[in-house]
């Protein structure tokens, strides 16, 4: 069955007692035992919910896995992740990831013991050189945050089960619509399910999925014992955003195409960081394994000043935090979602002042690529 179908499907049969189309809500902390020592197979929401369980069902069915946890949030469940490695463990990761993901590795999780060293994952060479012997996982972004290198999943994946490593893959911008890791050889997939799985900026949801059985109790334990799970409101708002997960995620390749070769073309864009145009180092690699190129751009404009007009001239493109819903977005990662990252980082990675992120939505592209049109003219006329 096509992953466009599987993902409509989510919880249509979950009520059969009434025959509910979408899944309840099923808004309760407890459930009541049928007998002594006897159980419905629902104790507690936080040890399981019918709403989460349908989601965590859908989600490990996408991507081709063993089982999928629901949390609260991306970083608690990149958080509830982290607590299967312990003191003195090291993992190595992307270099240019999500500011968010850099804080708690850096600013929480290496004060208990854990060691991180950051690459560029588009190469295997540097990743095969940073390994040690307490080297225990690798964690990707398979289009890194924001510069959209890509990674090669299968030969990374290859490394790491040749070293016993997990291999743990943040495919937030991609989803499994476009990519799924697990295929290509990974242990685990990552989501920050806010983006564009639940698609509508209008919840906040975190996803994991595990390859192997033994794995996914593991991670089982951790999620029962934190208890940082997703309320089954939130379960639901994301059920409900993943039935159109394949007509947004086409809609909003198919602009961010247009956009990137418009902006490519404009005179004061310097550089456009796009895996979909035929001069971007990773493009021919992510068409070998992936169904598309996302709908996430980032450029870099001719002069500092451009940046503040983009931001607050556009009228229909939000200058907003966060992606992947159907409204476009527009940030400066320098100083919004990278502002962890420390200054001299982020200028050897070129997350610089010049650095624009867009998140493209679902709009008509004629009335996108206007509005950036006519913020651009602005700043010609002076006007910022």
């Amino acid at each position: 069955m096509h992953i466009s179908t599987e993902a409509v499907q989510i919880g249509l049969d979950w009520d059969s007692r009434t025959g509910a189309v979408t899944v309840p809500i099923y808004q309760t902390a407890t459930f009541r035992h049928p007998g002594l020592g006897q159980s419905t197979g629902y104790d507690y929401s936080r040890s399981g919910n019918p709403t989460r369980q349908a989601l965590e069902e859908g989600i490990a069915r996408l991507d081709g896995g063993a089982r999928g946890f629901a949390y609260a949030s991306g970083m608690a469940a990149i958080t509830n992740l982290l607590m299967l490695f312990q003191r003195g463990d090291h993992l190595i990761v992307t270099e240019d990831l999500y500011g968010g993901t850099y804080r708690l590795f850096e600013q929480i999780f290496h004060q208990y013991g854990l060691e991180f060293t950051y690459v560029d994952t588009s190469s295997l060479d540097e990743v095969a050189a940073a390994l040690k012997p307490n080297t225990k996982a690798l964690f990707v972004e398979s289009l890194t945050n924001p510069l959209l290198k890509v990674a090669d999943i299968r030969a990374l994946s290859n490394l790491c089960r040749e070293r016993q490593l997990l291999c743990i893959v943040d495919n937030t911008f991609l989803t499994p619509y476009l990519l799924r890791p697990l295929d290509l050889g990974a242990d685990i997939t990552v989501y920050s399910a806010s983006k564009y799985l639940a698609g509508h900026n209008d919840t906040i949801a975190g996803l994991v999925v595990a390859k192997d059985p033994q794995l996914a109790e593991r991670i089982y334990f951790l999620q029962n014992s934190v208890g940082a799970v997703l309320g089954p409101q939130d379960s639901w708002l994301v059920i409900r955003g993943m039935k159109t997960l394949s007509v947004r995620m086409d809609r909003q390749q198919e602009n961010a195409a247009a956009l990137a070769s418009w902006l490519e073309g404009h005179p004061t864009v310097a550089k456009v960081h796009y895996p979909g145009l035929a001069g971007h180092a990773g493009h021919d690699l992510l068409k070998g394994q992936a169904r598309g190129f996302g709908a996430m751009i980032a450029f870099e404009v001719t002069d500092p000043a451009l940046v503040e007009t983009l931001l607050l001239k556009t009228r229909l493109i939000s200058f907003a935090e966060s992606l992947g819903g159907v409204e476009t977005l527009i940030t400066f990662p320098e100083l919004q979602t990278h502002a962890d990252i420390k200054a001299e980082i982020r200028a050897r990675l070129g997350i610089n002042n010049v650095l624009l992120r867009l998140s493209v939505g679902i709009e008509d592209v004629n009335d996108l690529i206007a509005d950036l049109e006519q913020a651009f003219a602005q700043e010609e006329k002076g006007e910022a």
